[in-house]
Formats: C-alpha cells, sequence, structure tokens
C-alpha cells in the first residue's frame, strides 16, 4: 500500500465483506439467469457466466457446481475455456434478439428508439457470430 499500512489478514473484516459482497452478486446474477430461463429476451447465458466469475472469486465449490450443471454446464465450461459459443446457442441468441427488437419496434412505435435498440443488438450479433462455435481441434498434441 502506498502508506506503508500493511495489509488486512485474510480472514478481516474487509476481506469477509468482500466474500459476502461477490456472493451476493453471484446469486444475484443466478436469480437473473433463473428468470432469463422463462421470460423472453432475458438473457441467460451472461448472467451464468456473471454468477460463475463472481462465485469463482468468493467460493469456489460454487462456481464449480455451476459448471457441473447437467443443463447449462457445458456451455458455461466452453466459454470459459475456450471462448466457444455453440451453434444452437448462437441461433438462439440471435432469434432472441431478433424478436425482442420485433416486439420492442411494434410495440413503442417509436423511430429512434427501434434504431437505436436495433444498432446495438446488430453489434452484439456480430460479436456472437465471430466467437468460435467449439473448442479447437488439438493437432499433433498441440493444442
Amino acid at each position: 500500500m502506498v502508506t506503508g499500512e500493511a495489509e488486512p489478514p485474510a480472514g478481516s473484516a474487509p476481506r469477509r465483506a468482500g466474500r459476502l459482497v461477490l456472493l451476493g452478486l453471484g446469486y444475484l446474477c443466478l436469480a437473473l439467469a433463473a428468470i432469463g430461463v422463462v421470460v423472453p429476451g432475458m438473457p441467460t447465458t451472461i448472467f451464468l457466466i456473471g454468477a460463475a466469475a463472481a462465485f469463482g472469486r468468493a467460493s469456489p465449490a460454487l462456481r464449480a457446481r455451476l459448471r457441473a450443471h447437467p443443463r447449462f454446464g457445458a456451455t458455461l465450461r466452453h466459454w470459459e475455456d475456450h471462448g466457444s459459443i455453440a451453434p444452437r446457442a448462437k441461433r438462439a441468441a440471435l432469434i432472441g434478439m431478433g424478436l425482442g427488437w420485433l416486439m420492442l419496434t411494434l410495440l413503442l412505435q417509436r423511430p429512434l428508439v427501434s434504431v437505436l435498440v436495433g444498432v446495438c443488438m446488430a453489434a452484439v450479433a456480430v460479436y456472437i457470430l465471430t466467437r468460435p462455435s467449439g473448442p479447437e481441434p488439438v493437432r499433433d498434441g498441440q493444442p
């Protein structure tokens, strides 16, 4: 530290508070992901990634449980380990964004809002489409 003070011990109150904040953030992201499973247009995966990141710092056991989940674990592992998005997940994301944009456009009937949201969604779509679709194959023993 700049002031010359010693760093707080591992079990100190600031560290416990930081861990609690990360746990709270992880559970919040997990709750938002659960909502995203049933609410059209609400993302799921990004909140799972956020939960895994928070749990990874606060509780590695909770992160491991997320990565081992039978439904969402593979998607999370592929993203964390390879930065990849499965083709099926890409299609679902693009269709969901398209339907969300269409609903917004038809319901609000505000051209400026529709264009701004459409541009943001197009940028996200480009990002999604440029991610690998799976782990890179191993060639001659080299990753």
